[in-house]
């Protein structure tokens, strides 16, 4: 097997079950184009043949295969905003007194617009990322990078990625590979600030799979909401990175809306 040399250290390729890189003293990155399932909006039983998975942060690894970690790093989930308002009120971001909301999903936008409060910011979100190692996941996927551009014109993507290095260094000393999300408009300032592959959403449907592997080549995980798109993705990508079709509200089977392919 041959060696690879990644962020100075020297890994060996294709060692374990859905595993690309790996290092005694250091982290795994999920192998390319293995089979993928994206679970977080509710934890179950894997299809048969999935190898990588990512999952909520409050969720339980899936037992042998390659667990990523959710982590909504940028804005707030609605269930937690009174923790937020009530120890770091001063952590959300405001314009004029108002707070700041991505109504799409009425989430509270964090503000990380100094090197103070991305500093207090990455603190906590640390503290989950040391949560999800701490569970045996050996991913982590910081959710929502791209809220600079619903900040109202408060945040910058220079502000994202500073962020984002901060908390690319801690999932890496706690072993943890870590993901950009979505945003195309990163190019490689992602990748530059210590992520390590892609997750992203419908780049097929929307037709920027190739923003994503010109910068992290074949270790994009794909997911898709519509047979469109799917269809789309598949037949562009589908050979060289994982490609899934999921249901938009990400739902466990049983539920009437679930959905589930890979190609």
């Amino acid at each position: 097997m041959a060696g690879i040399a990644v962020l100075g250290v020297t890994a060996v390729v294709g060692i374990g079950l859905g595993v690309a890189k790996a290092d005694a003293a250091t982290y795994a990155t999920p192998r390319a184009n293995a089979q993928f399932d994206y679970q977080i909006g509710g934890a179950y039983q894997p299809p048969s043949g999935v190898q990588v998975v990512s999952r909520d942060r409050k969720a339980a690894p899936a037992s042998g295969l390659y667990n990523i970690c959710y982590v909504n790093a940028f804005q707030v989930q609605p269930d937690e905003l009174s923790w937020w308002k009530a120890n770091h009120d001063d952590l959300l971001l405001k314009k004029n007194g108002t707070y700041v909301v991505d109504k799409d999903w009425n989430e509270n936008l964090i503000d990380i617009s100094t090197a103070a409060k991305r500093t207090a910011v990455a603190a906590i979100v640390n503290g989950w990322i040391d949560g999800c190692a701490s569970k045996g996941f050996k991913g982590v996927e910081p959710d929502n990078i791209d809220s600079y551009g619903r900040s109202s014109g408060l945040l910058t993507k220079s502000n994202a990625t500073a962020y984002l290095a901060l908390l690319a260094s801690h999932a890496h000393n706690a072993g943890l590979a870590i993901a950009q999300k979505n945003t195309t408009e990163l190019g490689t300032a992602g990748k530059n600030a210590g992520l390590d592959f892609a997750i992203v959403e419908e780049c097929g449907q929307y037709d920027e799979c190739d923003s994503y592997t010109a910068v992290f080549g074949t270790s994009v995980f794909d997911i898709e909401y519509t047979s469109s798109g799917f269809s789309k993705a598949c037949k562009s990508v589908g050979s060289s990175i994982s490609v899934v079709r999921r249901d938009v509200d990400v739902t466990a089977p049983g539920s009437s809306t679930y959905v589930y392919s890979a190609c």
